[in-house]
């Protein structure tokens, strides 16, 4: 008996409440917005994974009668029989003999090549179209586009997530101290972010890539120096209304302290609208990043990045397979995220729960 109670309290406070289980159901309900986020995250799942798919490097090699995993760990070419102590390079058929020649075998990812790795024995001069080496062919490097697609694709979700979280921690709190306690500090606040946003986003990044080389944390630090106040204002807005709600007054006579009244009372409402608008903040953190690196101002050279590939694509019109493949990647993973918001605004919106 007591164990059936405790399974049955477990239950209980892991249940969705009546309003969440609404929410849930208008979301299913929004079936494109539904199957975009599978979608989505299929695809998402799928690029964390990109060194298990698009790599220079075996997954496995069986030689000698030992297995050997380049994907983890580095090898010398003497490990193989070959006569240089640096990485062995697997690519290279000279290695391939060499493992071949002991009954060894390799087992290859679906791609052979890395974002970074150069294709040395084209079937045509750079950009080269694509072939059955090359699933999308190669950039003006030489370098396959499907294994800088995969890449680029996840440094680009992965930062526009860190962006996004961290913004809205940030912009979260800033909002709720204005709204909660109003007065001079809600007007002084008002007047900074007003001088702030005034300040040119874009000319600082240049100005900062002039002295020193972005890197993903540098742009991350600068991009958040100016993303957070996107939700300052429902935030504000949401506190400003609640404050003086009768709970929030018999809280604060019960000598419940400001912090407790704000993360517990107030905060649980004004996540309504930071959770609509996160997806749409996510949208555009991923477009700024694009942008940047179209411009020449994002991740360092050579990094994976769909912002460089629309600049190949620019600058390689006889290669339309670099603008399509940019073009192409950049508007379904957008997509995908608009669809996503517009479920979770409906799934929120108070006239449908």
């Amino acid at each position: 008996m007591t164990t059936d109670a405790s399974e049955s309290q477990a239950r209980k406070k892991f249940a969705l409440s009546p309003l969440n289980r609404r929410r849930l159901h208008n979301f299913k309900k929004n079936k494109r917005g539904f199957w975009s986020l599978w979608i989505f995250l299929f695809l998402f799942i799928i690029s964390l994974f990109a060194e298990f798919i698009a790599n220079d490097k075996p997954l496995l090699i069986s030689f000698d009668g030992g297995y050997y995993f380049p994907i983890f760990q580095s090898y010398p070419e003497t490990a193989f029989g070959g006569d240089f102590p640096t990485e062995a390079d697997y690519r290279d058929p000279f290695v391939q003999d060499l493992i071949e020649k002991q009954g060894g075998w390799v087992l290859w990812p679906p791609i052979h090549y890395s974002y970074q790795t150069i294709n040395l024995d084209p079937p045509t001069p750079a950009p080269s179209p694509p072939s059955l080496e090359n699933w999308l062919g190669t950039d003006d490097q030489s370098r396959d586009v499907m294994a800088r697609l995969i890449y680029g694709f996840r440094i680009s979700v992965l930062f526009g997530l860190t962006l996004t979280i961290f913004s809205s921690i940030v912009g979260v709190a800033a909002g709720a101290v204005q709204g909660y306690f109003g007065g001079w500090l809600d007007l002084l606040f008002q007047r900074f972010i007003e001088i702030w946003t005034s300040i040119p986003q874009l000319y600082l990044i240049i100005i900062i890539a002039a002295v020193i080389t972005p890197n993903f944390w540098i742009l991350l630090f600068i991009l958040l120096l100016f993303s957070w106040v996107a939700l300052v204002g429902v935030v504000r807005a949401e506190f400003l209304r609640a404050r003086n709600f009768e709970y929030v007054v018999a809280a604060r006579a019960m000598g419940v302290g400001n912090t407790k009244i704000m993360i517990r009372h107030l905060l649980p409402n004004a996540l309504v609208a930071t959770l609509t608008f996160m997806p749409f903040i996510l949208n555009g953190s991923i477009t700024t990043l694009t942008s940047l690196d179209f411009l020449g101002f994002g991740l360092p050279p050579g990094s994976p990045s769909l912002g460089e590939m629309l600049r190949q694509g620019k600058d390689n019109l006889q290669a339309p397979w670099l603008g399509i493949t940019a073009f192409m990647s950049i508007a379904v993973m957008l997509s995908l995220l608009v669809f996503v918001g517009e479920a979770v605004r409906d799934a929120f919106d108070p006239r449908k729960n």
